[in-house]
């Protein structure tokens, strides 16, 4: 029985002597806890402590197949006295883990009390050293500590006492020294230079009791501070009076000499002024010479006032070049500042004075109301419908005549020489403003290429009077004359425009002028604009440019490119009289002779920004691409990057709009050409090429055994027809077109022409054997070498570009002569496929299909 067993087996007690099988338990099995963590000390060698009372005690166990009271059956009865035994068990062993790890513990624990009397023992000897020994060394280091204090105290003490009997000393003798050299010796240099030393002592010394107690003598009995400043104001009146008379005797020993002394005697301010007072009434005595220079009005005739500004300019640079040097020796860096601002006030004066005459001379003011009130009649007129049947006679000499008489009213060389006056002004105050910014500007530790700051210019500049009479009598008149001479140029020279003489389209006939074949008023209009872009580049005026440029550009899309579209439209459009055949010969010329101004145009323009910009060889190299186009040239006008950024932003803009326009007329051009000369000569070229061909060819019993192709080398005639008839066509056009004008128009027409082809191509379904398929893949092959060399030469790359166009042609007549091994292929996607990518599989099969064979 389970309870005989029960009690063979040794009765486990626990930590406080309760029997853990103890058979009275009521309902349930005892159980102890123990701390979780005795376990885990047992197994590291960690004597593990006692748990504590409420870890350790009896639980209940609730559960129903251990309650052996309550069993009902042996079953029961076995099975609750094996949970029991099953508990019994590892409860003892948890409770022998612990009771030996007791021991463990204990051993450590003593350990530990000899530690802890070891440690007192060490404290009480280290507390004891500290009590002793280290106390008495510490006293004895502050008394020596405090001691070296008091002895450096004395000694700054001393040393500044020392230092200020030194100073009252050297103040006295400076005193003593002033008095004597302004006496009978009237030694001026040496009391300016007592006064010097003077100043270094420091007014804390000159002002205080001791010195005033020391100084005094009987020979100077005044306090210091009294004497000093006594002495200053003194030499400072007797310096500026014997300055003012050196200037009368214009001794210029003289007045350096007495120049250096004022900032001696502390008195840099008034030096500076007396200096820019002197500088100022040779700048003002020099202005007036060059004003009144020569005799009557004819001196003043050219660029007289333009030379006399630029005089003044160059007259005050060279005063702040010469003399900033011997200023910033003897008053200090920075200090020829204070000059240049009083030579800007006179800068002002006779500046303003010259441009206040130079206008009223040459009559600005009435020009310009002039200007604004020109009608520009004949651009005006060509625009209107009712003008274009007599728009026709715009060569004749009536309106040359008129143009005279419009010409009364404003003289063109009169505002082109003004222009000239005002263009070298603008120059010329540009770089008087550079070399002022750069002078006056102080300089930036770490400037790097891209820091604008010292270009800036400075306040006293920029909102200087002569600034703003610059912008009012300069800039402003500059910005609307030069938008009335170019717009009044592109009217006169579309007035006196020329046509090109000796053109026709018969090659029997030359061509009596040379290329490019363009009327006179592109040459003229371009002219003037080159020549306007170089004026405003030479004013160094971002202002300038970004404001004529843009006037440039619109006047270009409205006037020339507008005037273009009227006569290609009203006076020359190629409209044949009977439709299906071609345009009178002289009004085909005449529009051919349109566009090709326009396309000239395009490159004028691009050379004109490039040339003046000096972005061509930037441009050509590859690795500069897309890179900013600010070159040397630009930064050689406009020294600010932020400026030559915006100047060539601008120019490049009026390029690329301007070629916009004209290719979107260009492009209209060369498809009414295409449409009203071309198009309806191209169906009979290629039905007469292909006339009487016949691609199904028959081998009789002589040519058995012969190859195809020698032996009708000879009767080749489609390559011939086409490139007789082709030519006749295209040749006597491309002898008139531009390159790159008649390219356009290639384009178009073979564009047009391999549709008809293909077509043509397709229209052989079923008339067509193997030995005819190689005649067309021949053909075909000469036709397009006719078509695509027309007009060009043999290494003009072009031509590559236009057989590009043939691709689907050319792939049709190989895949017709394909041999079923190479067809095989095509059909598996080989490498034969990729030579006829430009055909659907529904088209190569079509193809295929339309061959006889057998």
């Amino acid at each position: 029985m389970p309870r005989k067993k029960r009690r063979r087996s040794p009765p486990a007690t626990g930590v406080f002597g309760i029997a853990i099988n103890n058979p009275g338990l009521s309902r349930a099995s005892s159980e102890l806890l123990v701390h979780p963590m005795a376990s885990t000390m047992a197994s590291n060698g960690v004597a593990s402590p006692s748990p504590p009372r409420e870890q350790v005690g009896l639980t209940e166990d609730i559960s129903p197949s251990s309650d052996i009271f309550n069993a009902s059956s042996v079953a029961e009865i076995k099975a609750a006295l094996s949970h029991l035994h099953s508990q019994e068990a590892s409860v003892t062993a948890r409770l022998d883990a612990l009771v030996s790890s007791q021991k463990d513990l204990s051993r450590e624990l003593g350990r530990l009390d000899l530690m802890r009397a070891h440690i007192g023992t060490q404290t009480n000897t280290t507390r004891s050293v500290s009590h002793g020994m280290l106390s008495e060394a510490a006293g004895t280091a502050e008394r020596i500590s405090s001691a070296v204090r008091r002895l450096d105290l004395e000694q700054a003490r001393v040393k500044a006492t020392l230092e200020v009997v030194e100073q009252v000393a050297e103040l006295k003798a400076c005193a003593l020294g002033v008095a004597g050299s302004m006496g009978a010796s009237q030694d001026w240099e040496t009391a300016a230079s007592y006064l010097h030393r003077a100043a270094q002592v420091p007014p804390a010394v000159v002002n205080g009791a001791f010195a005033a107690e020391m100084v005094p003598t009987a020979e100077v009995p005044d306090p210091p501070s009294v004497t000093l400043d006594n002495a200053a104001e003194s030499l400072c009146g007797l310096f500026l009076r014997e300055f003012d008379r050196a200037v009368k005797e214009s001794d210029g020993a003289k007045i350096t000499r007495f120049f250096k002394l004022f900032p001696l005697i502390g008195r840099s301010e008034v030096g500076l002024d007396v200096y820019g007072r002197y500088v100022c009434q040779g700048v003002a005595a020099r202005a007036r010479g060059n004003l009144n220079a020569g005799p009557g009005s004819g001196a003043k005739d050219g660029f007289f006032y333009a030379n006399a500004l630029t005089k003044l300019f160059e007259h005050i640079a060279q005063i702040i070049d010469g003399h900033g040097g011997l200023v910033e020796r003897h008053y200090g860096p920075r200090k020829m500042g204070r000059v240049i601002e009083r030579l800007q006030i006179e800068a002002d004066v006779q500046g303003g004075i010259i441009l206040d005459t130079w206008s009223d001379e040459r009559h600005v003011d009435r020009k310009l109301t002039d200007i604004k009130s020109y009608a520009f009649t004949f651009l005006v007129q060509s625009f209107l419908p009712a003008q274009r049947p007599g728009a026709q006679h715009s060569n004749s000499p009536a309106p040359g005549a008129n143009a005279a008489n419009e010409d009364e009213g404003v003289d063109m060389k009169e505002i082109d020489g003004i222009l000239n006056e005002m263009a070298i002004m603008l120059g010329r105050w540009s770089l008087y403003c550079r070399f002022l910014a750069d002078t006056y500007n102080p300089p930036t530790e770490g400037e790097g290429e891209d820091d604008d700051s010292r270009h800036i210019l400075p306040e006293f500049l920029s909102d200087s009077p002569l600034a703003r009479k610059i912008n009012d009598k300069l800039v402003t008149p500059f910005n609307a004359m030069t938008t009335f001479f170019f717009r009044r140029s592109v009217e006169k020279a579309f007035q006196l425009d020329e046509v090109p003489s000796g053109l026709n389209l018969n090659m029997q006939k030359p061509l009596k002028a040379d290329p490019p074949h363009i009327t006179s008023a592109v040459d003229d209009i371009m002219y003037i604009v080159n020549k306007v872009i170089q004026q405003s580049l030479a004013t160094s005026q971002e202002a300038v440019v970004t404001n004529v440029v843009p006037t440039l550009s619109r006047v270009l899309g409205s006037d020339f490119i507008g005037m273009t579209q009227r006569k290609m439209r009203d006076e020359c459009y190629p409209r044949a009289a009977v439709q299906g055949t071609s345009p009178p010969e002289q009004t085909t010329i005449a529009f051919l002779v349109q566009m090709n101004n326009l396309d000239i145009g395009i490159d004028y323009i691009r050379r004109i920004v490039h040339n003046n910009t000096g972005t061509k060889q930037l441009l050509e190299n590859k690795d500069t691409q897309g890179k900013d186009l600010i070159t040397d040239h630009l930064l050689s006008l406009f020294p600010s990057r932020k400026s030559a950024h915006k100047v060539a932003t601008t120019l490049q803009t009026l390029a690329t709009s301007f070629e916009a326009k004209v290719n979107d007329l260009l492009t209209d051009g060369i498809q009414v050409l295409f449409n009203n000369v071309i198009k309806h000569r191209l169906r009979p070229i290629l039905a007469d090429a292909f006339r009487d061909i016949e691609y199904q060819p028959q081998l009789d019993d002589s040519t058995e055994g012969m190859d195809y192709d020698e032996n009708s080398r000879n009767k080749e005639l489609v390559r011939p027809r086409f490139a007789a008839g082709w030519s006749e066509l295209l040749v006597p056009i491309a002898r008139i077109l531009t390159t790159s004008a008649f390219d356009r128009l290639l384009t178009v027409t073979i564009a047009y022409f391999v549709r008809l082809l293909e077509k043509r191509l397709w229209s052989y379904q079923g008339r067509i054997n193997q030995l005819g398929a190689a005649r067309l893949e021949r053909d075909v092959s000469g036709l397009i070498s006719a078509a695509v060399d027309v007009g060009y030469g043999s290494t003009v790359p072009g031509r590559y570009r236009h057989r590009e166009s043939f691709a689907r042609c050319v792939q049709m007549t190989l895949v017709m002569s394909m041999d079923e091994d190479e067809w095989d292929e095509v059909l598996m996607g080989g490498e034969a496929a990729e030579v006829v990518d430009k055909l659907s599989r529904e088209e190569k099969v079509r193809v295929r299909g339309m061959v006889r064979r057998g």
